[in-house]
C-alpha cells in the first residue's frame, strides 16, 4: 500500500471515529435532558423548596380602615374689641397652654371708658343716698300730718329710680372693665400656634375672618375612620361588654407605626352612600408624630383568638382539590415527598393566616417553590444537602458516568469508552483531565493506552506512535514506528 493510500485510510478512520463519538454523546445527552424535564415537577431531580412548620398561637382579629387625624379643638383667635394691634407675644409654631399671653390691643380707649363709667356710678350713688335721706324726712312729716301723702309716694319712686340708675352704671362699669380685659388676648386652649394672620400695627376688629392666629390641640388628638356595616354588630357587642379596644395608626405606606391609642366612640348613624359607620380613636401623641388632617392607616384590634394553627400566608395555594375549587397547601412528608392537603382558612393577620381545618401544629408546609410541585413530588429542603434522584447513582455533575460504565468494560488504561472517576465527563477510562478516548493517565487526550506525551495511537511508552503493542521502534516499516501516525491500536 503506497503512502497516499495509507493517509487516505487514516483520514477516513478519523472521520468515522469522530462521527461515532458525536453519536454516542448525543445518545447519552437525551436521557439526561429527559431526566431534567421530569424534574420540572419533582419527578426526577428533587425540587428545592423553602418550608415552615405550622404552629399554635394567638392571632388578633383586626379591622383595617383609612383614617384622618382630627384635633379635638381648633380655635381661631380673634379680637373681641376693635383697636390697634400693639404686640404679638408668640412665635409661630410655639406650644402654648391655656391662659398664655398672645397679643395686646391698644388699651387706652378702654381704660378711659372704665374711668368714665366709674365716675357716672359714683354720681348716681350720691343721688341715691340723698333721695333716701329725703324719703325718711317725708315719712316723718307724713306721720305728723305736715305734708301730703303724695309727696311721700313721689320720693319713694325717685329712690327706686336712682337704685336702677346705679345698677345700670355698675353694669356699664363692668362692661368697660371687660373690654379693657379683652385688649389682653390669651390662649383659650392647650395647643400649637400656627402662622400669624395679621401683623403688629394693623387695626383689628371682631369681624376679621382670619383672626390673629389659629391654635390647634395636638395632645391628645383623635382619628376618624370608617368600618363596613357588616363589622358593626361584633364591634358593638365588644363595647357592650365593656372592652377597651386598641387602635394602632400607621403611616401612608402602612409600614411605620406612628401611635397606639384606644377607641372612644362610635357615630350614631350609618353613611348610606358608603355603607360604613365612623369611629373616633384617641391618641396621647406625646411624641407629636400625628398631625391634623394627616392621612393614616388604622388597625382596630377587635378581639384575639387563642390556640389557633398558624402558617405563613405564602404557604396557601389556590386551585382545585379533587375537582373542587378551594385552598390547599403542600405538606412535606417524612420521606421528603409532598402531599396536597385541602385546608379551611380562618382570619389573617399580615403575612400569617390561621387554618381551622386540614393541618395540625408541627406539620411542615412549603412556602416557596410550590408552583413547581404536584402531589407526590420529591423535594429538597433549602437547608439540606442535595439528594440524587432514583437511578442516577454514579453520575457526576456533568451528567457523565462515574464508576459504572455503560459503554464498555475498560478501566484505567484500557482505552474503552466508559469507566473510571473522571471530572471532565470524557469517554475514556482512567483518571484523565483531558477527556481523551483511550485509557491510562495521559494529559494530552491521545487515543491509545500508556503514558505518552504526544497523543500517538500505539500503546506503551513510545514517542513515535509505533505498533499497537508498544514494542520497540521499527524505523524501516512504512508508516510505522518513526511515522507520525504509525499503525493504530483500534479501540
Amino acid at each position: 500500500m503506497d503512502k497516499k493510500t495509507r493517509w487516505g485510510l487514516i483520514a477516513t478512520t478519523l472521520v468515522v471515529l469522530m462521527g461515532l463519538g458525536v453519536f454516542l454523546w448525543y445518545v447519552r445527552q437525551k436521557p439526561q435532558d429527559a431526566g431534567q424535564g421530569r424534574g420540572r415537577f419533582g419527578m426526577g431531580q428533587p425540587m428545592a423548596v423553602t418550608v415552615a412548620a405550622a404552629e399554635k398561637g394567638d392571632l388578633p382579629v383586626k379591622l383595617a380602615g383609612l383614617g384622618t387625624i382630627t384635633p379635638l379643638a381648633t380655635v381661631i383667635v380673634k379680637t373681641q374689641i376693635s383697636g390697634q394691634l400693639q404686640q404679638l407675644a408668640f412665635r409661630e409654631g410655639q406650644a402654648v397652654r391655656t391662659g398664655d399671653f398672645l397679643a395686646q390691643i391698644d388699651p387706652r380707649p378702654y381704660q378711659n371708658a372704665v374711668e368714665q363709667a366709674g365716675g357716672v356710678l359714683a354720681r348716681d350713688k350720691a343721688l341715691l343716698a340723698n333721695a333716701r335721706v329725703d324719703l325718711q324726712r317725708y315719712k316723718d312729716l307724713v306721720a305728723e300730718d305736715s305734708v301730703a301723702k303724695q309727696q311721700l309716694d313721689t320720693q319713694e319712686a325717685l329712690v327706686q329710680q336712682l337704685i336702677g340708675t346705679v345698677a345700670t352704671d355698675m353694669a356699664q362699669l363692668n362692661t368697660a372693665r371687660l373690654n379693657l380685659q379683652y385688649t389682653h388676648i390669651v390662649s383659650p386652649i392647650n395647643g400649637r400656634v400656627g402662622l400669624r394672620q395679621v401683623d403688629v400695627g394693623n387695626y383689628v376688629t371682631p369681624g376679621d375672618a382670619n383672626g390673629i392666629v389659629v391654635i390647634t390641640q395636638l395632645q391628645p388628638i383623635t382619628a376618624l375612620f370608617p368600618i363596613p356595616e357588616d363589622n358593626v354588630p361584633a364591634l358593638m357587642k365588644r363595647l357592650r361588654d365593656g372592652a377597651t379596644m386598641e387602635v394602632t395608626a400607621f403611616d401612608r405606606g402602612n409600614t411605620s407605626q406612628l401611635a397606639t391609642g384606644k377607641l372612644v366612640t362610635v357615630d350614631n348613624a350609618m353613611d348610606t352612600t358608603t355603607g360604613t359607620v365612623k369611629l373616633r380613636a384617641a391618641f396621647d401623641n406625646q411624641d407629636g408624630l400625628l398631625f391634623p388632617n394627616q392621612f393614616v392607616n388604622i388597625q382596630l384590634l377587635v378581639d384575639t383568638q387563642h390556640d389557633r394553627v398558624i402558617v405563613p400566608a405564602a404557604a396557601i395555594q389556590h386551585g382545585s382539590v379533587n375537582g373542587v375549587a378551594g385552598t390547599f397547601v403542600y405538606a412535606v412528608n417524612a420521606d421528603k415527598t409532598v402531599s396536597v392537603r385541602a385546608v379551611k382558612l380562618g382570619i389573617a393577620d399580615g403575612d400569617r393566616v390561621s387554618v381551622s381545618d386540614g393541618l395540625s401544629a408541627g406539620d411542615v408546609v412549603v412556602t416557596e417553590g410550590g408552583d413547581r410541585l404536584r402531589d407526590g413530588a420529591r423535594v429538597q429542603l433549602s437547608d439540606a444537602a442535595p439528594t440524587p434522584p432514583p437511578g442516577t447513582a454514579g453520575k457526576d455533575r456533568a451528567g457523565q458516568f462515574n464508576g459504572k460504565r455503560p459503554f464498555g468494560q475498560g478501566g484505567p488504561g484500557s482505552g474503552n469508552f466508559g469507566g473510571g472517576k473522571r471530572p471532565e465527563g470524557g469517554w475514556g477510562g482512567g483518571k484523565r483531565p483531558d477527556g481523551g478516548w483511550g485509557g491510562g493517565k495521559r494529559p494530552e487526550g491521545g487515543w491509545g493506552g500508556g503514558k505518552r506525551p504526544e497523543g500517538g495511537w500505539g500503546g506503551g511508552k513510545r514517542p513515535d506512535g509505533g505498533g499497537p503493542d508498544g514494542s520497540n521502534p521499527r524505523p524501516n516499516r512504512p508508516g510505522g514506528d518513526n511515522q507520525p501516525g504509525g499503525q493504530a491500536a483500534r479501540p
